[in-house]
């Protein structure tokens, strides 16, 4: 039997390994979800009986869910023929706001995703935030920070935080990030005018990292109380400027986070 999206020999199925990111229940006991496949992108399953507990992949199919599925393909959909789950990722359905945050991650990733094209990268990313979150317990915001600006790197929507984009100074004179144009600039640069908003030395330097440094050391790095709240501040707004739009287990996350 082959992996990797191969068809398996002489038979019409393909196995393949991915990420629930959405779950849609449709009539009987049946759901069509939205899975990040290394190999064939965004995908959607018809996952038959999934709502029975007698199903054979009913685990595989809930959302978060990284499994290993045997599909086979009929007109423009998937069908599951077998599932096996991977990881669950337990740690996060044992914690409200770790939960939350791992499905505002699955959306985020939804809406950057593509079909029918690879997406080895961005599936890595997504399981390696929920690793983050799930057995690591790194600091929520932390990782919350970190998934939004690397996510944007690889959909397409890198920042340029080396220099400033004025002078060219290398350590930006009360630096600030201008989520709009996604550049850096020194507070007296651009005639003056503080579009964006402020790092500190902290801040910048986690900005640098992110963007910059090896996506295996992603979380590797730790904030004091200030410089992660601009951290956070800079990583959201470029986000909310970059995509146009809302989300709605953001909005979630930050109820769950203010009950705390």
């Amino acid at each position: 039997m082959g992996i990797g999206g191969e068809k398996v020999a002489g038979t019409p199925y393909i196995v393949t390994r991915g990420v629930v990111l959405r779950e849609t229940e449709t009539r009987d006991a049946d759901k069509i979800l939205t899975v990040l496949t290394a190999e064939q992108g965004k995908i959607a399953v018809i996952a038959r009986g999934a709502r029975r507990k007698s199903c054979k992949f009913a685990a595989c199919a809930q959302p978060l869910a990284y499994s290993e599925w045997t599909l086979y393909k009929k007109g423009d959909w998937y069908y599951a023929n077998e599932g096996t789950t991977l990881d669950l990722f337990a740690g996060l359905r044992t914690d409200l706001a770790a939960m939350v945050l791992g499905f505002y991650f699955a959306e985020l990733t939804e809406a950057v995703a593509t079909e029918d094209a690879p997406h080895q990268e961005l599936l890595s990313h997504l399981l390696n935030g929920l690793y983050a979150i799930s057995v690591l317990h790194k600091p929520l915001p932390l990782v919350k920070a970190a998934f939004e600006l690397k996510l944007l790197c690889l959909a397409g929507y890198a920042p340029l935080a080396d220099t400033c984009a004025y002078c060219g100074r290398q350590d930006p004179e009360q630096p600030f990030f201008d989520v709009l144009d996604g550049v850096l600039r020194c507070g007296t640069c651009g005639g003056g005018e503080r579009r964006g908003l402020p790092l500190c030395p902290d801040s910048l330097a986690a900005l640098r990292h992110i963007v910059y440094g090896d996506a295996k050391r992603l979380y590797s790095f730790t904030l004091g109380s200030e410089a992660q709240k601009r951290l956070s501040a800079a990583a959201e707004a470029f986000l909310a400027a970059q995509l146009e739009r809302g989300f709605k287990t953001l909005d979630f996350y930050k109820s769950v986070q203010g009950m705390a």
